[in-house]
C-alpha cells in the first residue's frame, strides 16, 4: 500500500515508520525535524512540514494518491503543547478532503470517551469497558494530569466525526516502551476490560493492521495489554 505517516519520528510514529517499510509499503514520512532519519531516507520519502503552522499545498502532496493515511501526532511536552493534536489534524483532513484521499488512522488515548468536547458537552462519566481501577483511580487522575491535552484529544475526534472521511481513532492506555508482542486486546466502541498499559509498538502494528478492517471505519477502538 502507499502510506502516509505523519509524525513518524515520535514516540508511536517511529514504530508506525519501521514497521510500514518492514512491510513492504510504499511510504511518505511527514515529520518537522528530519534530521533523526538522516541515513535512512533512501528506503522512503520524507517531508518536512510543521503541523503548527501547516502548509496547505504541502500537505496536499503529501496525501495525494494514498491508500491510507496514519498519524501519531502528539505533543512531545503536554502542558506546553497543548493545542498542537486538534490543529495538526485539521490540516490533515483538509489536505485529505482536498485531494479525496480516504481512510485516516489517528491515536488518541483510552479516557477521551468520558472527556467533554464541543460536540459531545455530556459524555458518558465511564466508560463501559474500565474496570474498578480505570473508573476510580486511572482515569480521573489521568483526566485531571492532563486535562488541557486531553480536551485537545476530544476536539480532534470532533474534527474526524465532522467530516466524511473514512477514520478509525486508535484509544490505547499509559504507553510504554516495550517490544512489539502481537498479544494486545483491542474492543471496537469501548476500552478493553481490564487495560491499563500497552507499549507504543503493538500500537502502532494495529493502527497498520486496522486500514483493512472495514468495521472500524468510523469507529473508535481501545486497545491495551
Amino acid at each position: 500500500m502507499k502510506l502516509t505517516i505523519f509524525a513518524a519520528t515520535g514516540g508511536i510514529g517511529r514504530h508506525l515508520l519501521e514497521q510500514a517499510v518492514a512491510s513492504g509499503h510504499d511510504v511518505t514520512a511527514v515529520v518537522r525535524d528530519p534530521r533523526p532519519l538522516t541515513g535512512r531516507a533512501s528506503r522512503f520519502d520524507v517531508i518536512t512540514a510543521d503541523l503548527a503552522a501547516p502548509d496547505a499545498d504541502l500537505l496536499a502532496s503529501a496525501v495525494e494518491g494514498r491508500d491510507a493515511v496514519l498519524s501519531g501526532l502528539g505533543p512531545r511536552r503536554p502542558k506546553a503543547d497543548a493545542g498542537i493534536t486538534s490543529h495538526g489534524t485539521r490540516a490533515i483532513v483538509a489536505a485529505m478532503q482536498a485531494t479525496g484521499a480516504r481512510r485516516l488512522v489517528v491515536v488518541s488515548a483510552s479516557p477521551i470517551g468520558t472527556v467533554p468536547s464541543p460536540d459531545r458537552p455530556h459524555p458518558p462519566k465511564h466508560d463501559p469497558g474500565d474496570g474498578f481501577f480505570m473508573r476510580h483511580l486511572g482515569s480521573p487522575l489521568a483526566r485531571t494530569m492532563f486535562r488541557a491535552h486531553y480536551a485537545d484529544l476530544a476536539l480532534m475526534e470532533d474534527i474526524l466525526r465532522r467530516s466524511d472521511l473514512e477514520w478509525t481513532v486508535s484509544r490505547p492506555p499509559r504507553l510504554t516502551d516495550k517490544p512489539l508482542s502481537g498479544a494486545y486486546r483491542t474492543a471496537i466502541g469501548r476500552n478493553p476490560r481490564g487495560g491499563v498499559l500497552v507499549s507504543r509498538a503493538d500500537v502502532a502494528h494495529h493502527m497498520l493492521r486496522v486500514i483493512d478492517q472495514p468495521e472500524a471505519v468510523r469507529r473508535t477502538v481501545g486497545i491495551a495489554g
